[in-house]
């Protein structure tokens, strides 16, 4: 049975859900965010304010052990973080607790990471680079500290032009095991091939630096301009699966779990699913890491499972009106 959630008024341009579903934040062009329950069947936003003074173009939620806060990035690059306070419904408001100045650069994607009890969040810049900065106290979301700061290549000793970056997607890795690195995947769409694929990024505990471990794109697909990524729950799987969206589909690859002599991690590219008609926009992994969910331009929603076999296949198709990117 079909339920309404959430009614987005004109000129909501991104949202995002919290972890578990519970609640939807929406960015709206005039710089509001509101956010809906989805437990209220009125499907009114239960809060709205003005976060920026141009667009909101992407929100995203902070864990939930962390309390119910949110991202903002703002087209002019600005980069807000919203925390909400009070106890009842009747007094709720949202807060900025930190708000990131812009750099000249654009801040085209941030996610944040849980490492046993530390939050760390990274953004992806429109000059490629890749920014990670570190909650100093998990129980004040204004302050931060700037761990690293690098680009999206392999050999970092060689020098690269400045790319133009269209979007970048970022997934960290959903392990929070006591012997498991902080890791997440990041792909650009860039006019620079260098800074597309998509690379792992591993925190290196002993120089304390991140440092990739790995690189999604098989030789003639390097180039290739990335516009999603999607990291899988690993219940119990001797290998990590990571989804990426390029131009040529949907590529599932899997990650080996232990480094190779030289550091890296093996990666093999299981299946290549292609069903979307265009470019896809978004992927999305269930809470078992089983089934994948993927939109784009043709305005359908498309869920994929492997079976048995480990054969990958499209499980079901369902169409979204009125879908706009």
């Amino acid at each position: 049975m079909e339920r309404v959630v959430a009614t987005l008024e004109k000129g909501a341009q991104c949202c995002g859900w919290s972890h578990g579903g519970r609640r939807l934040a929406v960015g709206h062009a005039d710089g509001a965010v509101s956010v809906h329950d989805s437990s209220d069947p009125s499907t009114r936003a239960s809060a709205r304010w003005m976060a920026h003074t141009c667009g909101v173009i992407n929100v995203v939620w902070i864990p939930p052990e962390f309390g119910d806060a949110i991202a903002c990035v703002c087209a002019d690059g600005a980069l807000s973080l919203w925390d909400e306070i009070g106890q009842d419904a009747q007094a709720v408001t949202w807060k900025m607790c930190k708000f990131f100045e812009g750099t000249g650069s654009q801040v085209l994607d941030v996610q944040f990471g849980v490492s046993l009890t530390t939050l760390r969040m990274v953004a992806a810049y429109s000059d490629g680079h890749v920014k990670v900065y570190e909650s100093m106290d998990p129980l004040e979301l204004n302050k931060w500290q700037l761990q690293a700061e690098f680009q999206n290549v392999i050999d970092s000793v060689s020098r690269f032009g400045k790319p133009s970056c269209v979007s970048a997607s970022i997934a960290w890795s959903p392990c929070r095991g006591e012997n498991q690195q902080s890791s997440f995947v990041l792909g650009y769409n860039s006019d620079l091939s260098q800074f597309n694929s998509p690379k792992i990024w591993e925190f290196e505990e002993a120089h304390q630096r991140w440092v990739p471990v790995a690189e999604l794109a098989l030789p003639g697909d390097k180039g290739d301009r990335v516009h999603a990524v999607a990291w899988a729950l690993n219940i119990g799987r001797p290998y990590e699966v990571v989804a990426v969206a390029t131009c040529k589909g949907i590529a599932i690859w899997h990650v080996g779990l232990n480094p190779e002599s030289d550091g890296r991690l093996s990666t093999e590219k299981v299946a290549l699913l292609a069903g979307h008609d265009g470019e896809v926009w978004q992927l999305d992994w269930d809470m078992s890491g089983m089934t994948l969910a993927s939109t784009g331009a043709d305005g359908m929603v498309r869920l994929w499972q492997s079976n048995l076999n480990g054969v990958w296949h499209e499980q079901a198709a369902l169409e979204c009106n009125g879908v706009q990117h």
